[in-house]
């Protein structure tokens, strides 16, 4: 297992989503994904699954010590206030009396983002997190956010895959001493017949999926959290830890990148930094 030591803790760089899994599903893939290895799990209050997520984590059998649990904070919920309030809701759900990380899962130009930031270092400071960060920020707002918060931002989840550049992000978190969590980590499952990563795999016997999750956590300071609803695919997912890419292989993958790579880009996204 690789890891990402920061801010006292240290975290598995291959995490486990839970993105578009129902609730149900979301129990079953936890315990089985415990199973197979998994100790970082991320869910999100926009899921609707937390509660099926902290049933797959008592169902597993680990001890609270030996998981890093994220989960989110809509941006519907930023006002001083509604953040204190959802995130004892989602704790409620889970069944816990904190989780291990606490992000704002999107930005919201409609509340002043001071605010925000200071009631998410009041839940850090009331316990109910240990550690606090940001999702989908660009540059411009994650100088702002590092600005208002007197404590560490841990990470910033942001959407990253061979197919879109984060570099300008990932330098400015690596100034911060933040890492970058990838998800949408396989491209929405473009990467499966991506020829370039078909041939590294051949090389390694790995299929276009290991090498891509290998080529994330195989880069400093940062995680990926691909989902899946599938045992299988999860454990395949996980089995990455046996091989390392080449300098010249990581270049390669990292030459994918192209101007139209991004794919989640909803209607409230922020302006995004320009492909580097």
């Amino acid at each position: 297992m690789i890891t990402r030591d920061i801010h006292g803790v240290s975290i598995p760089a291959l995490g486990f989503g839970t993105f578009q899994l129902d609730p149900q599903a979301a129990e079953t893939m936890v315990a089985k994904a415990a199973k197979i290895g998994y100790r970082h799990f991320d869910t999100a209050q926009m899921y609707h699954n937390e509660e099926g997520v902290g049933r797959g984590l008592k169902a597993s059998g680990l001890a609270r010590d030996d998981y890093f649990l994220t989960t989110k904070v809509w941006s519907d919920q930023f006002q001083s206030g509604d953040l204190q309030t959802s995130v004892v809701e989602s704790l409620r759900k889970l069944d816990l009396n904190h989780v291990d990380l606490l992000l704002l899962h999107w930005p919201n130009d409609d509340i002043p983002l001071e605010e925000t930031i200071a009631a998410l270092n009041e839940v850090r400071n009331l316990g109910m997190t240990k550690h606090i960060g940001i999702s989908n920020f660009p540059t411009a707002l994650i100088e702002k956010a590092v600005k208002y918060s007197n404590l560490p931002l841990l990470c910033n989840q942001v959407e990253y895959h061979p197919y879109l550049s984060q570099k300008t992000v990932l330098d400015c978190l690596k100034k911060h001493d933040m890492l970058l969590t990838a998800y949408c980590p396989l491209a929405r499952a473009e990467v499966l017949k991506d020829d370039t990563l078909i041939a590294i795999g051949k090389e390694h016997g790995k299929s276009a999926t290991q090498v891509t999750l290998r080529w994330l956590v195989q880069q400093d300071h940062v995680m990926a959290i691909p989902k899946s609803g599938s045992p299988k695919n999860a454990k395949a997912n996980f089995d990455i830890f046996d091989f390392e890419l080449s300098q010249n292989e990581m270049a390669k993958i990292s030459n994918l990148a192209r101007p139209d790579g991004r794919m989640i880009d909803p209607e409230f996204a922020p302006k995004w930094d320009d492909a580097a």
